[in-house]
């Protein structure tokens, strides 16, 4: 416990499935948490666990991005952290795919995380100091999934490794997870197709799906000051799968 005290985070996609499990578990390692979503339901749940904070935000707007860092920090003073966590997915394939669905992937996947990047660091810059992980996906590591998700998430994964080597000079620290299928409700779908499940289970060395508080554990420590001297590093949480 304690390993984020005094620490002022904020969590996009925060209100629900691992950027719920990231909130509650920042805030018993003693941080107080922003939960940043675009979901006013699942704000107001999160918002009842203690020392987390609800905020709506639309990851994809430039505008609203200003809006929420600067009342963070004009009500805390700072923010030490910045979980890039929001994202979106889709079951469509590439004959299926439009230009509209590519840009609503990108906005999202890509751009939204390059906008918090982009706004957090002015502030961690000021103060020297700060940690952003991205949370990315396994398919921006492996052969598979031909379709604008995985793209976007490349996308994510180039642009943490470009801000990692800009703000490093500032000793703002930049990390990226990668995540394989995790049992969240944006996943729910694909739980529900028993045969893809059922393949993706046997093609995992660890023979199972993981959840969200495993990968919580391990952006906890990307975040924390235990890893002072990790900036551009990449973490597959995927029970093994890409090492097939």
């Amino acid at each position: 416990m304690g390993r984020l005290n005094n620490k002022i985070a904020m969590i996009t996609g925060g209100a629900s499935g691992m950027g719920a499990a990231m909130a509650k578990l920042f805030a018993q390692e003693g941080a107080t948490v922003i939960a940043a979503d675009i979901n006013e339901e699942n704000l107001a749940k999160i918002s009842e666990v203690d020392n987390v904070e609800g905020m709506k935000l639309d990851v994809s707007s430039d505008e609203n991005w200003a809006e929420v860092t600067k009342a963070i920090v004009d009500k805390y003073g700072r923010i030490d952290i910045l979980i890039n966590n929001a994202g979106i997915s889709s079951e469509k394939g590439p004959d299926q795919i439009t230009q509209s669905d590519w840009s609503l992937m990108h906005n999202i996947n890509a751009f939204g995380p390059f906008l918090g990047i982009k706004h957090a660091s002015n502030y961690m810059k000021e103060a020297g100091k700060g940690s952003i992980v991205n949370t990315s996906s396994y398919t921006a590591i492996i052969g598979a999934g031909f379709n604008a998700y995985t793209a976007s998430k490349g996308s994510l994964r180039a642009i943490a490794r470009a801000a990692a080597s800009e703000l490093g000079a500032f000793n703002v620290r930049v990390n990226t997870v990668f995540p394989g299928v995790i049992e969240t409700p944006m996943t729910a779908k694909l739980s529900e197709a028993k045969e893809a499940m059922d393949m993706l289970v046997r093609a995992t060395p660890m023979g199972r799906l993981g959840q969200p508080e495993e990968v919580a554990n391990a952006i906890l420590f990307l975040a924390s000051d235990e890893a002072s001297y990790i900036t551009g590093a990449e973490l597959v949480i995927d029970g093994g799968y890409s090492a097939r």
